[in-house]
């Protein structure tokens, strides 16, 4: 009985034989005897065949992982680069416009606007100058001196006008200093026809000292508000454009990360589901 319970609760795994054996007595008698060999060597395969395809697949995945990872990695150090580079660039511009436009602007006393009354458009004199003629080669010309007066209208006071601070840093007699060249005639209808201009146009927007520590007003200013805005604008944009480039690369990082460790807190969590699933391949 229990070698025939035995056989049922093996049945397909497990083979039954009897061989008959003799007494003592010369008659047969059948004494169960058995036989144990491993299940099915289909299955056995074919779990194999699974586990080996599992595997190749799973090398793939992994080795396109590490081109994927190495090639993002690479792009990331690329995008960092390119940020740097910017940031550094702008670093660059700010301190040459520092040290030209910002100063300048600055340390010009010529602040307050005002509006001027042309009173006298004359010239004065001829002032002498030097233009090249090649390599090491310096001749002598001169150009003729227009000296304008103008009255402020906020307070009556006559002062001298200038084109600009180059002007008036280069001759402060003359309102505008033309570049000397070798044809005099040139140079002098170029500063007749501006005369004529300021003569016919009275009333002109300039800008003064509001201290009154100058005698003289500017028609332009080179380093305005408007020209120190154009200047900063475009090293302030390619500051901020490198900063938002390494901002998010390093958030990208950080988020590729957490979700790396999300991953594996799941994986950790359910060995048993994940065992299944692997199985089931």
């Amino acid at each position: 009985m229990k070698q025939d319970s035995y056989a049922r609760r093996h049945r397909g795994r497990v083979g039954w034989s009897q061989t008959p054996s003799v007494s003592g007595g010369g008659h047969r008698v059948s004494s169960g005897r058995m036989f144990l060999w491993a299940g099915s060597k289909g299955a056995q395969g074919s779990g194999g065949e699974r586990r080996t395809i599992y595997q190749k697949v799973r090398e793939y995945d992994v080795l396109d992982k590490r081109k994927t990872v190495t090639a993002l990695k690479a792009g990331e150090d690329r995008a960092i680069l390119l940020g740097l580079s910017m940031i550094l660039f702008s670093v660059m511009m700010y301190f040459v416009l520092g040290i030209t436009m910002v100063r300048s602007y600055s340390d010009s006393v010529w602040t307050e606007e005002s509006s001027c009354t042309v009173l006298n458009s004359t010239i004065v004199a001829e002032i002498n100058c030097t233009y090249s003629c090649g390599s090491e080669c310096w001749k002598s010309s001169k150009y003729p001196c227009l000296q304008v007066f103008v009255s402020l209208n906020t307070s009556g006071k006559v002062v001298r006008l200038s084109h600009n601070e180059e002007a008036q840093d280069t001759s402060p007699e003359c309102f505008y200093v033309p570049k000397c060249r070798k044809d005099y005639n040139a140079m002098y209808t170029v500063i007749m026809n501006i005369s004529e201009r300021l003569k016919t146009q009275q009333l002109v927007l300039c800008y003064t000292d509001p201290g009154e520590q100058q005698d003289s007003a500017l028609l332009t200013r080179i380093y305005g508000r408007v020209a120190v805005f154009h200047s900063l604008f475009w090293p302030t944009c390619t500051l901020i454009g490198g900063t938002i480039i390494i901002a998010m690369v390093k958030l990208t990082q950080y988020l590729s990360i957490m979700c790396e460790q999300v991953g594996r807190i799941k994986r950790i969590a359910s060995p048993a589901e994940t065992q299944t699933v692997l199985w089931g391949l």
